[in-house]
Formats: structure tokens, C-alpha cells, sequence
């Protein structure tokens, strides 16, 4: 199952629970994308030619990410543009999220290992910290 979170005609995120299952090769982000996404799936015995790949210039503006749970369980926020809250999902082995616009938090439900592959490197300042709905809920407390 893929489940597309939209908001404003914005695809915020997309997400591809472990339970999706399609053969072939099916790429799962617009070509618009700085970050690509695609599931692939084959059967035994099948040949991917070898190759390399041509240098090709690109421009990148907004980092995306792309998250996949090996281990435990995560609550992904979702937020706009503008930092209001969207909506939550929880995350369990196998699936994997592309965080493509908006914001995110998240909270670790249960002791969890992850990667995150994002465009990089990391440079320190790209980050817009923001107090999200776990904030609020701990000022309630």
C-alpha cells in the first residue's frame, strides 16, 4: 500500500508501507523530484545489465528525505509549508517515507533503527527548527 500525503496540491509525503508489493520497476516520484524514489521488484534469475552512470548537473533547492525502518516504531508529524500541523502516521519495520515538502517530527515509539538518505552533505544551517504538536502537548502537562 502507498499512502500520498497532499496538501495544497503539495505532495508532502509519500509513504511505502512494507505490504506494497508490485513486480517490474516503478518509480514512485515525479521527474520534478531532486530526491527519487522507485520500487523495484524482479524474480529469480532476473539480469540488470551492469553500468555506470554519466555525470549530469543538478540543481538542488529543498532537501528531501527518505527514511527506511529496519527496526521498531516511529510517529512521523507532518506539517505545511507554514508549520501547521497536518496529520500523523506511524511507522513500522519495512516501510520507507519520502519527506518531499513541509515540515516533520518525530517521536520514537519503540527502540528503533533507521536509515536516512538525503541529499548532502549535511552543512549545519539548513535546518528551520520549529516548536511542533509534541511541544504543545508537553506544555499541557
Amino acid at each position: 500500500m502507498i499512502q500520498t500525503i497532499i496538501h495544497q496540491e503539495k505532495l508532502i509525503a509519500l509513504i511505502i508501507h512494507n505490504s506494497y508489493n508490485k513486480s517490474g520497476v516503478n518509480f514512485l516520484t515525479p521527474s520534478c523530484f531532486s530526491q527519487q524514489l522507485a520500487f523495484i521488484k524482479h524474480s529469480e534469475g532476473h539480469l540488470i545489465e551492469a553500468h555506470t552512470h554519466s555525470p549530469v548537473s543538478r540543481e538542488v533547492f529543498f532537501t528531501q528525505e527518505v527514511l527506511v525502518i529496519k527496526k521498531g516504531k516511529l510517529k512521523v508529524d507532518l506539517y505545511d509549508i507554514d508549520q501547521n500541523y497536518l496529520e500523523s502516521h506511524i511507522l513500522e519495520p519495512g516501510d520507507v517515507i519520502l519527506l518531499a515538502a513541509g515540515g516533520h517530527g518525530f517521536e520514537v515509539l519503540e527502540d528503533l533503527e533507521m536509515i536516512e538518505v538525503k541529499q548532502g552533505p549535511y552543512v549545519g544551517d539548513d535546518k528551520i527548527r520549529f516548536k511542533g504538536i509534541q511541544a504543545e502537548v508537553s506544555n499541557l502537562v
